[in-house]
């Protein structure tokens, strides 16, 4: 499929947006540009989507998203989104905030797992982009009231009657932690190193689908406009750009530099100058990296109360807990299997849960005839799933605190709906022997499956230091040696399984993956995702998907888009594209002595900046 980045194919959709070309004519110049048929389709029904003027909620005034998903999509009026200030106010109805009785002191936050990077346009775990969240900052952000798009270094932004064009007005205040005023040049710097054809940012595809242009009208005004009307362009485009400091980067080449940067490894603290609320302290690797308040940050309301904030890696799970449990630390995740016992036996824990927009999976190599020839088949990865008892795995391996995946779409997802899912993977162990039969893999007398004097048997990465996998991985190796299949589970620091996803080094990998609340899953399963430029580290391609995605990114009505979504869910389901083994909570543990955090579903520490803790006696 003929890629929606280039040149050619946005100038053939911008003509048929605004009907420039008729649609025949369209057709014609897009089949001689070597586009598929599906492309083809897609832009078509695109268009049609585009035609949709009138769109429920659409009307001056309204708030940025109504519903998770929703960009405001023009009607002929200037539609302005809510202001920062209104934001706020309704993070402050949502949660019961305390003054505080003390400034000061420091908050340490234990993870298993190291960050990837410092650097904003880079990252692509959760850990990263929770530090680098608290030094650098975007346009917008995610609500966390309910997951919508928000003002951030924006203080409000404009989309124009024609409905595609966004105007962010950036708050006149804001600077880099140097000193340096932050403008609209500095955004355009960013959008640049995100879609140079050489970056290595996983945002680039994303973005690229959605996005025609981009410029800075003054220096505190930045203007983008989207192909069409799409309904989740603020998401895929503004949504994914962290923002930095031209001065300091504009320098190094737009390629793999960026990843060993001095700036992005943490090595040189005077190349990590963000606008964030705190400042880069120091970093060691797979040990601790450290933030402090940031005094001058230019949103005086939301400077940070304590003096530090520290992010602890310790590899063993067991150990982070115990540090949590004996006031060494003072947020950690905890254990599905210890979740119980903590919250009845630690009386100066806050324990809560929650549900969550992620899940956890295993991916395989499907175009690797060679290395994973196995994976290849459909009715295979379909037997994969069927062998395991995933019920059993969601109540025993997370005690309660997840559900077996049916479908792709994890709970907080506006499109999750379980009871729409065509083929239900509940756990059966005679079809997943009747399909490898079928398939050809016969049970040799090892009791491992072979096919063609290939043996089915493969190695299996997984993240080490995660407690949960200390069950899990063996009862997976186990379901699967019941029906023939040989899985080895090799233990690797995550990023050591990131760098094997990026490069393709790998049969199959078991780790988690958290959306954002739009309900798009393109940035997975398209095929132009494959990583570094996204998420796909399966190499899965499907036509019809591929057609779909752009379809539900330019879908106005929420419903629609929404049945949109299911079908996309369908088809990955039923190919078994990735084998998603259950949507699950977060638990999440913190001392009593810190007050005003508030982790949930839309955010695990974006309430460290309003944090106080009690006086050390």
């Amino acid at each position: 499929m003929t890629s929606l980045r280039s040149e050619t194919t946005r100038e053939l959709l911008r003509n048929l947006y605004h009907a420039r070309i008729s649609r025949r004519e369209f057709g014609r110049q897009a089949a001689a540009a070597g586009l598929s048929a599906a492309t083809i389709a897609a832009a078509l029904n695109i268009a049609s989507a585009g035609a949709q003027d009138a769109t429920p909620g659409a009307t001056p005034g309204a708030t940025p998203a109504g519903t998770p998903g929703a960009t405001p999509i023009g009607s002929g009026e200037v539609v302005r989104s809510i202001t920062r200030d209104e934001y706020w106010a309704t993070v402050q109805a949502g949660f019961p905030f305390e003054e505080p009785a003390n400034t000061g002191g420091q908050i340490i936050y234990g993870e298993t797992t190291d960050i990837g990077t410092l650097n904003p346009i880079l990252v692509d775990d959760v850990y990263s982009g929770r530090i680098s969240g608290f030094i650098y900052e975007y346009l917008v952000g995610s609500s966390v009231v309910d997951g919508t798009m928000v003002p951030a270094l924006a203080d409000y932004w404009e989309l124009g009657a024609d409905g595609v064009t966004y105007t962010f007005y950036i708050n006149q205040n804001a600077s880099w932690t140097d000193g340096t005023p932050l403008t609209a040049n500095d955004v355009v710097f960013s959008f640049d190193a995100t879609m140079a054809e050489t970056s290595i940012s996983p945002r680039r595809s994303s973005v690229a689908l959605v996005m025609d242009s981009y410029r800075a009208i003054d220096e505190k005004t930045f203007e983008i406009t989207s192909l069409g009307p799409i309904a989740v362009f603020l998401e895929n485009s503004v949504g994914l750009v962290g923002i930095v400091p031209q001065h300091l980067w504009q320098d190094v080449p737009f390629d793999e530099s960026w990843g060993t940067d001095p700036g992005s490894t943490g090595a040189d603290p005077a190349r990590v100058i963000g606008s964030g609320p705190f400042l880069f302290q120091e970093r060691v690797e797979n040990s601790y990296v450290t933030l402090v308040r940031n005094d001058n940050y230019w949103d005086p309301t939301a400077i940070p109360v304590i003096d530090m904030f520290t992010f602890q890696v310790t590899p063993e799970a067991s150990a982070n807990v115990q540090a949590l449990q004996t006031g060494q630390i003072d947020i950690a995740g905890i254990p599905f299997a210890q979740a119980v016992q903590i919250r009845d036996s630690s009386p100066d824990l806050n324990v809560v849960d929650y549900p969550t927009a992620s899940f956890n999976y295993y991916t395989c190599r499907v175009d690797d005839t060679e290395r994973s020839p196995f994976f290849t088949e459909i009715p295979v990865r379909q037997a994969l799933l069927y062998a395991l008892d995933r019920d059993l795995i969601a109540e025993s391996v997370y005690q309660g605190f997840a559900e077996r995946a049916d479908g792709t779409q994890p709970t907080l997802s506006p499109a999750y709906a379980p009871d729409r899912i065509n083929t239900i993977y509940a756990y059966d162990p005679d079809m997943a022997n009747q399909l490898l039969d079928g398939a050809g893999w016969v049970l040799g007398d090892d009791g491992v499956r072979a096919k063609d004097g290939v043996r089915f048997s493969f190695e299996c990465l997984f993240s080490e230091g995660v407690a949960t996998y200390e069950q899990q991985i063996p009862a997976m190796q186990q379901y699967w040696a019941d029906v023939g299949i040989e899985m080895l589970p090799v233990a690797v620091p995550f990023q050591t399984l990131s760098e094997a996803a990026d490069s393709g080094d790998l049969q199959m990998c078991v780790w988690g993956f958290s959306w954002g609340f739009d309900g798009g899953q393109g940035d997975m399963f398209r095929t132009d995702a494959v990583r570094p430029n996204g998420f796909n580290t399966m190499r899965y391609s499907n036509a019809r998907y591929d057609e779909l995605d752009l379809m539900q990114q330019r879908e106005l009505d929420p419903e629609a888009r929404v049945e949109i979504l299911i079908e996309q869910s369908n088809i990955v389901n039923d190919e078994q594209a990735a084998g998603i083994i259950v949507f699950r909570s977060e638990i999440v543990g913190s001392q009593r002595r810190v007050h005003n955090y508030f982790p949930n579903g839309y955010g695990y520490v974006w309430s460290i900046p309003y944090a106080w803790v009690d006086a050390t006696e």
